[in-house]
């Protein structure tokens, strides 16, 4: 017997009088609105999470917590996903932190800067939700556990200090804590196990009932009976769906993306029926130029920083949005530029920056010198210029003015004057795809005509229409876990 069936009700809509070949085209029809829900499902479970990254593991933890039976899948062979790999600054208003330092922020000033960072292209309604819930994420992942530096910051591409950064190095506490409580609550998380359909009841048409996954290289249809949650992380990694959107980003490489990042949950929603928005919004960062594979990032901390082009020049404020960052420096004719620190803002960094920044000297990627002189040599830029530009920087700071490229004064904090000084090649490499499946502001995913697909949510970089033409630094992570922790429990209290 086929795996597939086809409904009574189908055959009956054809009409009894239908002659034999009016008859198979009716069934063919039906046949393509049906054939793909199973006889058998081979597992059951209340909420299904697709995505075992920060996303994931929120509307893992949210769902259980709130009740339900939840299994993830993860289509690599361990959890994490870009999370894991992030630098994980993650932006909220927070006012005890922030008040410590003198620094003035309100949930309004994060909203207006949120959209205007994007072009007013973001949807107000969920930039609203995401100012407004994100110090509550944060609480969250502390209340169970997790550590965050007594400071914020602000990171590259932010826009105002309210970055937050957690204790451990890079996104792995937060993947930590969470997969220790989502095993605590018993959710079942199955890895090497890819997504390959969403099965509605009608084809592309009705309730999200579960999906078609492959694992061990066979089908393997996984029933959802409260709703599933598409947490599956971008598209950085597929080059050819880059450039279709933005032809410069075919040769690129990227930043914190792990090879899952190739967009294929996203385009499997699609095929159910959501409806796909903004994926020419793409969002690059410093990272390794082609032909070179260490990624440094001595640009994290704007007020640490200068950027240089190769003749020894600043070319853009160091605190600008990302998008007019990635546009300077792809328009610079090597396509490349350095950043340099001294001493102490090197050290300002955490142990995994400079650690990178150590390998990038044995592969031509970072440079360290005791003299500019010797710094410019190794960089391959003009001496007396680079010196020049550092001295002009170095009274921008003294001044709190830069009447080059209009540096906030905020950020002309620290001078770059203590030896040894560290430079690192600074290319574009595709970071974070902005673009994706439309939800809802309880992350119900959308189809073509705005209708909610029943039993189908979303969170994360699947989805698209929270960061609008460009992200702000450290709203990624707000992101992920906010609206992770709307969808599990969405999910889980579907009627």
């Amino acid at each position: 017997m086929s795996k597939f069936t086809v409904s009574r009700r189908g055959l009956l809509s054809a009409g009894v009088a239908a002659s034999a070949a009016s008859l198979a085209s009716s069934v063919f029809a039906q046949e393509k609105k049906s054939s793909l829900v199973p006889d058998k499902w081979d597992l059951t479970t209340e909420v299904l999470v697709v995505g075992s990254g920060g996303a994931g593991l929120a509307a893992a933890v949210s769902a259980a917590q709130a009740g339900a039976k939840v299994t993830v899948i993860e289509k690599l062979a361990f959890i994490g996903g870009n999370t894991m790999i992030s630098s994980g600054y993650f932006n909220a208003v927070d006012p005890e932190r922030q008040k410590k330092q003198g620094i003035e922020d309100s949930i309004e000033k994060h909203i207006e800067q949120t959209l205007a960072g994007g072009d007013g292209r973001a949807d107000p309604e969920l930039v609203r939700i995401l100012c407004s819930n994100a110090l509550g994420s944060l609480h969250w992942l502390e209340s169970m556990g997790l550590k965050f530096r007594p400071d914020v910051m602000q990171v590259y591409g932010a826009l105002w200090p309210r970055s937050h950064l957690a204790t451990e190095p890079k996104g792995t506490g937060f993947i930590r804590v969470l997969s220790t409580k989502a095993k605590e609550l018993g959710v079942d998380i199955m890895t090497n196990t890819k997504l390959v359909k969403i099965i509605r009841e009608q084809f592309d048409e009705g309730r999200a009932l579960g999906v078609m996954a492959e694992r061990q290289g066979k089908p393997f249809y996984i029933r959802a009976t409260k709703g599933i949650v598409l947490a599956a992380g971008g598209f950085a990694v597929n080059p050819r769906l880059r450039a279709i959107h933005d032809p410069r980003m075919l040769t690129l490489t990227t930043t914190n993306n792990q090879a899952c990042s190739t967009g294929e949950v996203m385009l499997a929603a699609n095929e159910a029926g959501a409806y796909l928005l903004g994926l020419d919004y793409i969002q690059c960062n410093p990272g390794c130029p082609p032909g070179h594979t260490s990624r440094q990032a001595l640009h994290l901390d704007v007020s640490r920083y200068v950027f240089v082009d190769k003749r020894g020049k600043r070319f853009v404020a160091e605190d600008a949005r990302r998008d007019v960052l990635r546009d300077a420096i792809l328009n610079l004719p090597e396509k490349f530029g350095y950043a340099i620190v001294d001493i102490d803002g090197f050290n300002s960094y955490n142990q995994v920056v400079r650690d990178d920044a150590m390998k990038g000297l044995k592969t031509g990627d970072a440079f360290k010198a005791d003299t500019l002189e010797d710094l410019a040599k190794q960089m391959g830029v003009p001496a007396d210029q680079l010196k020049k530009t550092i001295a002009d920087y170095n009274a921008m700071v003294d001044q709190k003015k830069d009447p080059d490229f209009g540096k906030a004064e905020r950020n002309l904090s620290h001078k770059i004057e203590k030896a040894p000084y560290w430079a690192a090649l600074s290319s574009m490499a595709v970071h974070h795809t902005m673009g994706g499946v439309r939800i809802d502001k309880e992350t119900r995913v959308l189809d073509r005509q705005g209708n909610v697909i029943e039993g189908l949510y979303a969170a994360g970089e699947v989805t698209g229409g929270i960061h609008g033409t460009n992200r702000l630094g450290g709203n990624a992570i707000a992101d992920i876990f906010t609206f992770g922790r709307i969808a599990g429990n969405s999910a889980a209290n579907q009627k």
